[in-house]
């Protein structure tokens, strides 16, 4: 019971990485605030199991893109549970597969409004609300391994990522002394909607994995694992951090160029 107590908000709960982390936080005590943004039949899941556990969750619809929206999940919070102890922004799009110089100016604001607005924007309140508490927190900010490893065709989402994991050492800094830990979640290859073909076409998946030294994909649940610690206070020493969780992946970089 790692977070008995503690009062959780999960962007994009409603499915993979995010799903696997409310339901993980709810076993080890927290209640959870649920997020979606249009599958409320996932948000819904989510909830059933977070019940199973015998704690409380709010499910909450949301475009993390609109700062008013981002406003009114964390009212919501307060209102239900008094309280947000910690944040794991989550709920992102993936890249849109165009070039650079075939991408339109609307889609380049679309992914940036997003992926690092809505960070932003959920970064900014939450920091509000633990320092009327008196400090202490924890806040997660999920990103890639493609923070690091671009890709033709995802310039939208490679150089969004790229913007959170500074967000997240810029923040370590500033809000070190509220005592509030700010780190960064960068997952590889994980068997979420995102990868959906990887899920449902065995042979795909086969093929995908071969550049990944574990040959696999990560499941959600096992992000959720991490993303426990991160939330938990075993990580009280830990800031600006940032943890790739990708088979290896990384370290396969350039071998045999």
């Amino acid at each position: 019971m790692k977070l008995e107590g503690k009062v959780a908000l999960i962007t994009g709960s409603d499915s993979g990485i995010g799903q696997a982390t409310a339901i993980e936080f709810a076993k080890e005590g927290a209640n959870v605030v649920i997020t979606y943004h249009t599958d409320k039949e996932g948000a819904e899941k989510t909830l059933a199991e977070v019940e199973k556990t015998g704690r409380k969750g709010v499910i909450v619809k949301v475009d993390v893109s609109e700062e008013k929206q981002v406003e009114e999940i964390f009212d919501k919070a307060i209102e239900k549970f008094g309280t947000v102890d910690i944040l794991m922004n989550n709920a992102g799009m993936d890249a849109q597969g165009i070039k650079v110089a075939d991408l339109s100016t609307e889609n380049w604001h679309k992914a940036f409004r997003t992926n690092v607005d809505g960070y932003f924007f959920c970064a900014r309140r939450f920091i509000s609300i633990r320092k009327k508490a008196g400090g202490k927190g924890k806040l997660i900010n999920v990103t890639s391994v493609h923070e690091e490893q671009p890709r033709a065709g995802a310039a939208d989402y490679d150089c969004t990522k790229g913007a959170i994991r500074n967000l997240t050492r810029t923040l370590a800094l500033e809000v070190s002394e509220d005592g509030i830990n700010v780190n960064n979640l960068a997952p590889g290859m994980v068997l979420t909607p995102f990868n959906q073909k990887a899920i449902e076409d065995d042979e795909f998946r086969k093929k995908q994995v071969q550049s990944i030294p574990l040959k696999r994909a990560a499941l959600p649940e096992e992000i959720a694992k991490l993303a426990l610690f991160l939330a938990s206070s075993d990580s009280d020493y830990v800031t600006g951090s940032t943890y790739i969780m990708d088979g290896g992946l990384m370290q396969n970089t350039g071998q045999g160029a």
